[in-house]
């Protein structure tokens, strides 16, 4: 007998809060690399205003934004090297509300980058949560992470850990499905909003957000080595605090949906 053979549908109101997930979980286990020890990053995005990072060394970093206000702060980063060349640096700055959680994934191979900041907004007398992408380069390269439709059509099971298992379940370019098969949620299903980019061959960025849990989650997606590398910025309404879960997983793609082409007049 399997999980799903005692599972049953979950009603919302009947959901544990985000932060049920932080044991189960656990801490993440992939080595932080010092590889950007000593650099900088002056990134020119868009229509948004020009950035640098200092990476000061392998845990510490400075920021300025040159957007007239001069935005400037520090840090504590950690960043991992999903393949040789290939960084997803990841910092939490603020507090409490006004907390945000920064994703840079960085391919130094071809200079293309792309942030991800996720923070909170009031929606009435709800704290939700949104992420804002901006795509830069670094040292005058044209490469961009392209909207890419990779993962769609495939089921992917994950192992967050001894007791975290999940499936998700990819339905077109901007729409998942995720369903908790073992852990502090499972049970649990959703479809959900996300956002897939191109970073290199069968390596993805992906982006979800949950409808109802205050979630946002920012991860690399790595089919050949078949894991993923991320975390997931939240909102704990009970304890009214943030929650930031880095994490790793195992995957393995479990099948691929392919549809008849059926050309018959009905």
């Amino acid at each position: 007998m399997t999980a799903t053979d005692i599972q049953d549908y979950v009603p919302e109101n009947e959901w544990p809060s985000v932060a049920t997930m932080l044991d189960g979980f656990g801490d993440q286990t992939l080595p932080a690399s010092a590889a950007l020890s000593g650099t900088a990053l002056h990134l020119a995005q868009g229509n948004g205003p020009a950035i640098a990072y200092s990476f000061h060394d392998a845990q510490s970093l400075t920021w300025t934004s040159a957007d007239g206000e001069e935005d400037q702060g520090a840090a504590r980063y950690k960043a991992i090297e999903a393949r040789p060349g290939i960084f997803i640096v990841d910092f939490v700055k603020g507090e409490d509300r006004r907390a945000e959680n920064v994703t840079i994934i960085l391919d130094r191979n071809t200079g293309a980058v792309t942030t991800a900041v996720s923070s909170f907004i009031a929606e009435g007398d709800k704290i939700r949560s949104h992420t804002t992408f901006s795509q830069g380069n670094v040292e005058g390269s044209a490469a961009s992470h392209s909207r890419s439709s990779g993962l769609v059509g495939k089921r992917i099971y994950y192992r967050y850990s001894d007791v975290e298992t999940y499936e998700h379940i990819y339905l077109n370019a901007g729409t998942f499905t995720w369903h908790c098969l073992r852990g502090g949620e499972a049970g649990l299903a959703d479809t959900d909003r996300c956002l897939t980019f191109d970073v290199g061959d069968d390596l993805y960025l992906f982006f979800w957000t949950e409808k109802v849990m205050t979630v946002e989650a920012v991860l690399l997606i790595d089919l050949r080595e078949q894991r993923s590398i991320g975390r997931m910025f939240g909102w704990d309404e009970p304890a009214a605090e943030p929650v930031i879960l880095p994490f790793n997983s195992r995957l393995s793609v479990l099948n691929m949906t392919e549809y008849p082409q059926d050309n018959r007049k009905h």
